[in-house]
Formats: structure tokens, sequence, C-alpha cells
């Protein structure tokens, strides 16, 4: 990075001045707007970089600036853009829309140093714009850069005499940032998190195939998103895969193409823990995932609230934990889980104990509570085929147990040539009659959906559940990171003995989608030539990037208000209220403030070189005529010392050595090895100090003086 910087800057300076300049402050702008690109119409960033690009032609050639009339029919062409995109010319889209474009056309009137500041600050705003969209590490490294180089474009304004290189504005570019990293750290720490304006950016939200509503295809599509969904960290070893359900929308209401939540009262009790379930205690980062359900891990004991301003949950009575706002900001949470021993996991993994006859009879008498009556419902008109098969094949000779009819679905799907795949391709109008009877090729949310249509249409209560399963371990940090591609669906039923009970008819299929851990999206799409040369290289690098990312989001995106009380118990005092907090920041500030101002002023009485030679060398001229020794004010340092040797003899050796020294100093050492002077006139005065008082006439001069006085 150092060297293909190195050769840029070359590069750079073998041009004149101005075009230097200017090539070097579009080449930034054109790297701040890389953000944007996503965020604005397709006409907007096609004419923004057409601008920059026709501004470095026009520098390249040393051409005229086009007239202030084509600049204007420009801007009057972006602004009616604009409101035919965004329907307005106000709100943050369209406001981006006009920075974008307002950025790249001043760059096209840049002829005095007043326009070029106005395009400093305008890539300012650029830069702080990319963060209404996105706050994650790479955009935060992306930006540092601009705002260096920014900087460095902005000193090279400030520099209008003779040819500065680019490395020397750099370098004080990155100089007065580090000076300002101490404000920028105590503005972090003490500076109140007022909701909502400290929570207004996001990521947008939605990029998960998670929602109220489902449809065939839709998960199929996410499984190929290798984007971070939810990263954990337990307390105790990370269970194996199997255990690993986090529970999502659960879907229980059929409209015929697909599946949305059941609407209902929440806060239904938790269930009591099965004998032999484990209580785990874990720590939980969920990206913004545009939906009301928070997935946690199924059985979930929810801990406390993460922090000031975020939403109030509740438990739906399917299970689901659910709140009055989507997720549309990146939360952390503390909750506990209680897993389910090994045979409660996937009862369709392997054959369970079958129901003696009398607890069967028992459970085909036992009427269905009303509550539940719900769950047996089907949409009128659909699946006709699927429904008549499950009544035919499965309820003709007269079964009703729950569990036993679940194992005759599942035996089905291991014996009939059935395939799981990620792309089942399109539907009919009847995607789950052609999934189960004819194509018997799918993905998780085919077979979940077939096998609840066959359990409703017997009598049994039945449900869609959405979320995630599985999950890597990074081997950085030990952290579990589930991604957008480990998004699942599987199913429950209602059993009269055991309550809801979780089956996954992908396990019958494909057990390895549920058992074990599956590679990370780069694993499985390492392409390219460096893929092939070193894919666990590439895998490592992944690792640490995910890990990096990981601290980012917990130390920086999620430093918050109680962030601040864990700081302040740290440090031994409480946390005061935000009237209280706002105090101290500006006494801090204040004090900040007041000790650059002293910095600054013994900066600015600190004397050049030059003029500290001149001074310190009278200073010495002086010393010495108290001593007896009379010169004239111009005699350079090397005849001086002559007149010392002559005066004192032996006993003024030391102070003609130093005053040769300085000769050297100032007439013969090139300015970058010089020594340090203070320490020369330190040294020279304290040796003439030491001579002793021998008046008489001053010794003549054994070389002629220089023309001038000595500089």
């Amino acid at each position: 990075m150092s060297r293909l910087l190195h050769a840029w800057t070359v590069a750079l300076d073998s041009r004149p001045r101005e075009t230097r300049d200017t090539l070097f402050l579009l080449a930034v702008l054109a790297w701040t707007l890389l953000p944007q690109i996503s965020q604005v119409p397709l006409w907007c960033a096609a004419l923004a970089y057409a601008a920059l690009a026709w501004r470095a032609r026009l520098a390249w050639r040393g051409a005229a600036l086009p007239s202030r009339w084509m600049l204007l029919l420009a801007l009057l062409g972006a602004g009616a853009g604009t409101l035919l995109s965004h329907q307005t010319l106000l709100g943050k889209s369209a406001g981006l829309t006009l920075l974008v474009v307002l950025a790249a056309l001043k760059t096209l009137e840049l002829r005095a140093r007043r326009d070029a500041t106005v395009v400093f600050f305008l890539g300012f705003f650029l830069v702080l714009a990319s963060f209404l969209h996105s706050q994650s590490l790479a955009t935060a490294l992306a930006m540092a850069l601009s705002v260096w180089t920014l900087l460095a474009a902005l000193v090279l304004a400030h520099m209008p005499q003779g040819r500065p290189p680019l490395l020397q504005s750099l370098k004080l570019a990155a100089r007065l940032l580090l000076t300002g990293l101490p404000l920028i750290v105590l503005l972090f720490l003490l500076f109140p998190r007022m909701a909502p304006l400290w929570s207004l950016p996001s990521e947008g939200g939605g990029r998960t195939g998670l929602s109220d509503r489902l449809q065939l295809g839709q998960v199929a599509e996410l499984a190929q998103d290798d984007s971070p969904a939810l990263r954990l960290q337990f307390d105790g070893p990370v269970p194996e895969p199997a255990r690993l359900y986090f529970r999502g929308p659960v879907l229980a209401e059929p409209d015929g193409t697909g599946w949305r939540i059941r609407p209902g009262a929440s806060g239904e009790p938790l269930p009591a823990p099965r004998p032999g379930a484990t209580l785990l205690r874990y720590r939980m980062t969920v990206e913004p995932l545009g939906i009301t359900t928070l997935p946690l891990l199924e059985s979930a004991r929810f801990g406390p609230l993460p922090a000031e301003g975020h939403p109030r949950w509740l438990r739906h009575r399917d299970g689901a934990w659910l709140s009055e706002r989507p997720l549309d900001a990146r939360l952390q949470v503390e909750a506990q889980a209680v897993l389910d021993t090994p045979e409660h996991v996937a009862p369709g993994a392997r054959p369970s104990t079958p129901a003696p006859a009398s607890a069967t009879a028992l459970v085909a008498a036992q009427p269905l509570p009303e509550a539940l009556q719900p769950q047996v419902e089907l949409p009128a008109g659909h699946h006709p085929r699927t429904i008549a098969w499950a009544r035919g094949q499965l309820g003709g000779d007269g079964e009703r147990d729950p569990a036993r009819l679940a194992q005759r679905l599942l035996e089905r799907i291991r014996r009939e040539p059935y395939v799981y795949t990620l792309t089942p391709g399109e539907s009919g109008p009847e995607p789950v009659d052609e999934f189960w009877l004819d194509r018997r090729s799918g993905f998780c949310e085919h077979y979940a959906s077939a096998f609840v249509i066959a359990m409703r249409a017997l009598g049994v209560p039945a449900r869609l559940v959405t979320g995630y399963q599985g999950g890597r371990v990074n081997p950085v940090n030990g952290v579990l990171e589930v991604r957008q591609s480990d998004a699942h669906a599987w199913v429950e039923y209602h059993d009269p003995r055991r309550g809801w009970v979780r089956v996954d008819p992908t396990a019958a299929i494909a057990p390895e989608r549920v058992m074990l851990p599956g590679p990370g999206g780069a694993g499985r799409r390492l392409d390219g030539a460096f893929a092939a040369l070193d894919p666990a290289l590439l895998e490592r690098m992944r690792a640490l990037w995910s890990a990096a990312d990981h601290r980012w989001n917990q130390w920086v995106l999620g430093y918050g208000r109680q962030g601040q009380r864990d700081l302040a118990g740290a440090l031994g005092w409480s946390l005061p209220d935000t009237a209280g907090l706002v105090r101290l920041l500006a006494g801090l500030i204040g004090l900040l403030g007041l000790a650059g101002a002293l910095l600054a002023a013994r900066a600015g009485r600190q004397r050049p070189p030059d003029e500290l030679w001149l001074q310190g060398y009278e200073r010495l001229r002086q010393e010495l005529a108290r001593r007896g020794l009379d010169s004239r004010a111009s005699v350079p340092p090397a005849t001086l010392a002559q007149q010392v040797r002559l005066h004192w003899g032996e006993a003024g050796e030391p102070v003609a050595l130093r005053l040769q020294g300085l000769g050297e100093w100032r007439y013969a050492a090139p300015v970058a090895r010089r020594p340090a002077l203070r320490p020369l006139l330190r040294e020279a005065l304290k040796a003439a100090r030491r001579l002793p008082r021998r008046p008489g006439p001053p010794a003549p001069a054994t070389a002629a003086p220089p023309s001038d006085p000595p500089r």
C-alpha cells in the first residue's frame, strides 16, 4: 500500500503544480463518492463521475473550464432529475442525490481558493452522509482514508508558494489528525446518547428473507446470501449444530400461496423446561434484519433489555419474541435458553418409540382445544392433491396419533426419491402439490410447507417456523457466526402428551444440513486466482475480518448509555445525568482547548533555527567581551575562534572548538545533517564562562571578515 501510494504521488508530482493538486482532489472525491453509488439513482452516479472525468481531462490538458451557462443547465437538469426520482427535493434520499451532484459539478468551476474550500467541505459532508446508510467497519476505514486525503488537499491549498510534495502534505494531515484524536475519543466516550438522534443511522434493514409472510422460493433465494445475521458468545462451549435452532417468525396462518404470522395477543408464559434440559446463557449481536421478531434460541428465557431506546420485547403465544417496531438497527442482547434433550431435537431424525394402543386411543378421543382450532385450518380451494393424498394414504387406516403420523411422513421423504436443492425452480399455482407429488425436489421451505399441510389435513395442529439453523464458529475469537445462508424452515406439531414438538423434515433428506457445521459462504465460493492458490489463506483472512468486524460492532457501534455506565463504574465514579454529563464534557473540552492554546502560544514563541543561531552567537560574543575579548559584530565564528586562541592560548581551546562547530552548523553542514543547535550554543556559552578575565586590546584579525555580516 505504501509503495503504491508513493508511486502515485511521484507520478502526480511530475505534473505542473496546479494540474497535480486538481487531479489529487478529483481522485479523493471519486473515492469518497463510491459508497453513495448504491444509494442514489443511476443517472446521478453517472453524472457525478462523468463530471469528475471531464474536469480531470481539462486539468490534464490545461484547457478552459466550461461556461457558467452550461453549469447552470446541468444543475437545473440535476434538480429536475432529483424531483422525478424522489418526487421531492426534501428528505434524506433527495438531499443525498443533490449533494452528490453539487459536489461533482462544483469541480467544474474550480478557479480560486474559495471554490476549492467549498469542494473540500462538500467532500466532508459526503463522508458524513456515508454513515447514514452504513456504519460498518469497511465504511469507517474507507471514510477515514477520505478524511485524511481531503485534509491533505486542504493543506495543499493553504501552501500557495513553491511546490510542496504530496507526501509532505499527507504527513502534515496525518499529524493534524493525530493531534485531534484525543478530543475525538473524549467526545465518543462521553457525548450523551440521546434517542432517536443517536440511533438515526441504520443499515437500511430488510436484508433477510424472514418476514411476517413466506412464499415458496423466498428462503431459497436467500440461501446464497453470506452476509452475517447473528453473532453469539456463549458462557461455555458452543452447542452442537443440531441444537442451534434460532426461532424467528412463526407462520401459522395459510393464505394459499404462502404463510403469515397468526395475529393474536402476546405474553404467553414460558413452558417449563423438560427433564434433562440444559440452561444456556449467551450474548448475541443481531444485524438489522427488518423484521419484528427477535431470532433467539428456542425455549429462550429473554435476558435484560439491551440499552435505552430499544424496543420492549414480548413473547407471542406461538413462542416467538416480538416488538412493536422492526429491527432496523444493530442490537446487542443477553438471553438464556433451555436446550432440549437430544431425543427432542429432531424427532424425525431417528425412529421414536411407538405409543401403546391405549395412549393412541386416548389421543384420538380427546377433543381439540379451542385455542388449537386455528392451527388445523387449511386454505379453501388450495393444495387439493396433497390434502387428498394425506387423508387417503395416512388417515385411511384410522391412525390419529400425531407422533406416528409425523413418523410416517418422514419415512415417505426418506423412501421416495426426494432431493434437497437450493434451486428448485419456478412453481405453478399449486407449489405444494407440485413439490410433494410431482417434482420431489425443493428447499427446506417446501418440505416444511408440505409437512404442515399434510398434518393439518389429518386434524393435527401444526405450524411452520422460520429462522436460522446452525452457524459456524470463528476460529479467531470463538464467536458463533450465523449468516443469512443459514436461514431455515421447520415444523412444529402438537401432541396432547408432550405439547408442541419440533420436527425438521429436511433432516430426513439432507441430515448434513442440520447436523454438520456448513462452510462459510467464502468457502463455498472460492474462485479466482487468489483462492486457487491458497484457499486456506483466504478463509483465514475472512475469519480475521469477521472477528475485527464483530469487535467493531461491540466496542464502537454497541457503545451506548450502558457502555458509559460501565466505563464510569470501572473508573470508580457514578455516571451523572444528561445535564451533568454535558457539563462534564464541556469542562473537559475547555481544559483541552486551554492546553491547546498554551501549546500554540509556546510554539509561537519558538524561534526559527537561523534566528536562534544569531541570538545565541551574539550572547556568546558579548560573554567573551565581558572577559576581555572585544570583537566586531560582523566577525564570523572561524575568525572569532582564532582570536580566542590568541587571547587565552590553550585555555581558550574548548571555546574555539565550539565556535568552529557553530561555524560549520551555519555555513557548511547540510540542513538534514545539522546537530541539535540548542545544546551546541549552551555548551559554547558554558565554556566561555569558565575562561579567566584577561583585559587587553582586541586581538588582531587573521582573516578578512566576510563582505556581509553572518546571517
